[in-house]
Formats: structure tokens, sequence, C-alpha cells
């Protein structure tokens, strides 16, 4: 028994993250070294179609090495109690017992918990987070995910649903959520990369001589991209709808800061690319706004690990679970 858990202690991992555009996969070691990557187009026909493509990532990745288990970060709704997906965006995967699925298709055991999570714990442990215990990450992207590393530990919720973060409500007269999501005025819909579009377009509507009413007659698309390069570049009109977008990030965050009291509140996803444009208006909002001796102490920052923060996230539920069998 003592060589079985020295040899597993030894093996490495692999980490999955799941996208609605991609799946990537990493073969991580346990000293963190990475070890080999892979990436595939999501196959989004069905979840059938779409189990079998992460077995053959993770089979792929691995390269014939023995693994001591496999992790995987999913846009989905997770019961940790079962490790069951109860729902998801963007992809087919609902209702499915998903830890017994792949570890009877991988034979390894088998983590999964939300994208948002997972990002979070990477951060917490290899990235802009290190050295904290308390810390709250914000993703966002089409929509905003959310994170929490509470006392050193992922906060999940009585089932494992919880740390849906971008489901705060900024404005209560504010446009319908997304999905299925029943609220108005989410953090969703107001500081994400969709809600960067949208106030993009009300500046435009605002400033009929400006340079965004001229770029849409152009017919330019007015999304996030757009926006923060045209920030970047100095455009009155983009750097306004980021101002409009970080006050409703610093809304949601002055009651993060409130609520969880953390060290760090990490801001990743693809609209994060407009840096302080969007979070020094968002920090001055948190900070208005905030209970003063919590807002104070609390670091406002961009996530540092970018498009690996997902496979590491993963590799890291992979680990702790090899850690915990071996323990046993």
């Amino acid at each position: 028994m003592l060589a079985t858990r020295m040899s597993d202690s030894s093996r490495p991992v692999v980490g999955v993250d799941l996208g609605g555009t991609s799946v990537k996969a990493a073969l991580v070691s346990p000293e963190r070294a990475m070890l080999g990557r892979g990436q595939l187009p999501t196959d989004l026909r069905d979840q059938r179609s779409l189990m079998e493509l992460l077995t053959r990532l993770v089979e792929q990745v691995s390269g014939g090495a023995d693994i001591a288990a496999a992790g995987f970060g999913l846009p989905s709704q997770v019961d940790q109690r079962h490790g069951r997906v109860l729902n998801s965006v963007n992809i087919p995967l609902a209702d499915l017992d998903f830890v017994a699925e792949m570890e009877r298709r991988l034979g390894v055991p088998v983590a999964v918990d939300n994208d948002a999570n997972v990002a979070c714990l990477a951060e917490t442990r290899v990235g802009a987070a290190r050295g904290c215990s308390h810390v709250v990450m914000l993703t966002l992207g089409t929509g905003v995910g959310g994170g929490l590393v509470l006392d050193g530990k992922l906060y999940r919720g009585a089932t494992g649903t919880g740390a849906e973060l971008g489901h705060v409500t900024v404005d209560e007269d504010g446009p319908p959520c997304q999905g299925n999501c029943r609220n108005r005025g989410c953090l969703e819909v107001l500081a994400s990369a969709t809600g960067i579009m949208r106030l993009a377009g009300g500046v435009a509507d605002e400033r009929p001589a400006g340079s965004f009413a001229r770029a849409r007659e152009r017919g330019e698309d007015l999304d996030a991209r757009f926006v923060i390069e045209q920030a970047k570049g100095g455009d009155s009109d983009a750097v306004e709808a980021l101002r409009r977008a970080g006050r409703y990030l610093g809304i949601g965050l002055a009651s993060f800061a409130n609520i969880f009291n953390p060290e760090v509140i990490l801001i990743g996803g693809g609209a994060s690319a407009a840096g302080e444009l969007l979070i020094g208006p968002a920090r001055t909002e948190m900070v208005r706004r905030g209970l003063p001796p919590t807002t104070r102490g609390v670091r406002v920052a961009i996530a540092e690990l970018g498009n690996t923060a997902g496979v590491l996230g993963a590799a890291e539920l992979a680990l702790d679970l090899a850690s915990d069998r071996q323990a046993a």
C-alpha cells in the first residue's frame, strides 16, 4: 500500500478547460510543471459527442502516461455532492453524472468544478493572488463568472452552485439578464463584454456626431474588442463606454468587498484587456460605495494567467483529489 501511495504522489494529472469554442488540456506534474498541452474545437452537436471529445483529448494529452487523476473546469452549474452537471452555458451538458461517466471512460479519479472556480483556484495558488487566503475573482467575458477562495479553500455553497457573482443586481431597472436568469440589471449584462457593447451603443445614441455613431454608420461592430482598442488609442467615446462599465463593475465590487472582506479582487476574462480604463473607474466606485475599513484594504488587480488559468485550475482540482485519495 505504501508503494502505491508513493507512486500516486509522483504521477502527473490532466487538467481540462471546456469552453464554447475550444477545449484546452494540459498534462501537469505534482510540481506544477506543464508537461504537455493540447486543444481541440468544441464539439457542440450533442452530449455524447462532447463527452467523447473530452475523453479523446485527455488520452491525447496524457500521451500514454500513467496519470493519477483528471480535473475538469466546465461552464456549468455543478452539484458538488454528487459530481453532477445540472446545466451549462453554451455547451450541451445537462442533467449528467459527469464524474461517474468520466471515471468510467478514463479509469482514473475525476474532479469537476465551474470554470470560474477553477480559474480563481489557479490564480490563488500560482497566479496574481499567490499567498492570499481570501480572494474574489470575476471573469468578464460574454457573461460574468465568479469564483471565491475563502480561508484558502474554494467556496461553492451548499450544493456547489454558489458564487454566481455575475448575477448580483447593480441596476434594479437595468436590462434583462441573459440566458435563464430572470433578473434585471445584473453585473453580467452591464460589465461583461456584452455589457460593454451595449453601453457603447448607448454612447453612440447619445452622441450622434461622435466617433461611435460614425463607426456604426460605417457598419463597424461596436463590440468589446473594438471599444477597448479605441479607448487605448484615446477615443473619448470608447473611454466613456468603459467608464460606464467600470462604474457598474465597481458597484458590484463594493458589495463583494463588504460581504467577503477579501485581500484581493481579481478581474479576468477577455474584457480585462481594458486594464485601468475599466479597473480604474471600478476601483473608484468601489471605494466611494463600500465600507471604508474594507475597501481601503482590498487590492483590485488584473488576473495573471490568461488562457492557462482554466487548465491549471482544473489540474489543481486533480492534484488535490489525488492527494486526498493517497491520504485515505
